[in-house]
């Protein structure tokens, strides 16, 4: 029983720090706004990896985001290694100072949008298709300026509540 109640702890504690938001960038960085991070082109790449099994999805995009009074539409072309295309367009509405709501065709109510200074913090939780299959994941996104203009976004996946993975993807401006 004592060997059941260990594993239990210590595999609650493993999940558990698993589950926390991404960490902020370390450094001094640059101000960042959702403007400043959309308005406009920009082409990136990145990597969606499932943490239990190490398994990876690339995929490359293109964004062209537009400013129209205080709301903020960007259009996401997605491209995956496995040859799917998609477009989602965001469509963020200013909540007051530094914050923001936003909806997507794939989201499940409103994201949250947080400016901080030197991120951006966006929470959401979205219907994500792969293929013929629909799973419902958490998103909890941290947006900032490398050192180099880089636009970075780390985000932890989650489903149920429990972390799944992680998303990396590094936007430059055209």
């Amino acid at each position: 029983m004592l060997l059941t109640r260990r594993s239990v702890l210590f595999g609650s504690l493993a999940l558990g720090a698993c589950a926390r938001v991404p960490a902020s960038p370390e450094g001094p960085l640059a101000p960042i706004t959702l403007e400043s991070a959309f308005v406009g082109r920009a082409v990136g790449a990145g990597v969606f990896r499932v943490s239990l099994t190490g398994a990876e999805r690339r995929f490359d995009a293109r964004l062209d985001g537009r400013l129209e009074g205080d709301r903020l539409t960007v259009v996401e072309d997605f491209l995956y290694d496995d040859g799917e295309e998609n477009r989602l367009t965001w469509v963020f509405d200013r909540a007051g100072p530094g914050r923001w709501t936003g909806r997507r065709e794939d989201t499940v109510g409103e994201a949250e949008v947080v400016e901080t200074g030197a991120e951006i913090r966006l929470s959401y939780t979205a219907d994500f298709r792969s293929g013929e299959d629909v799973t419902r994941l958490g998103f909890e996104d941290v947006i900032y300026f490398g050192t180099d203009g880089r636009i970075i976004n780390d985000a932890i996946v989650t489903r149920w509540g429990l972390p799944v993975g992680r998303v990396r993807f590094e936007m430059l401006r055209v």
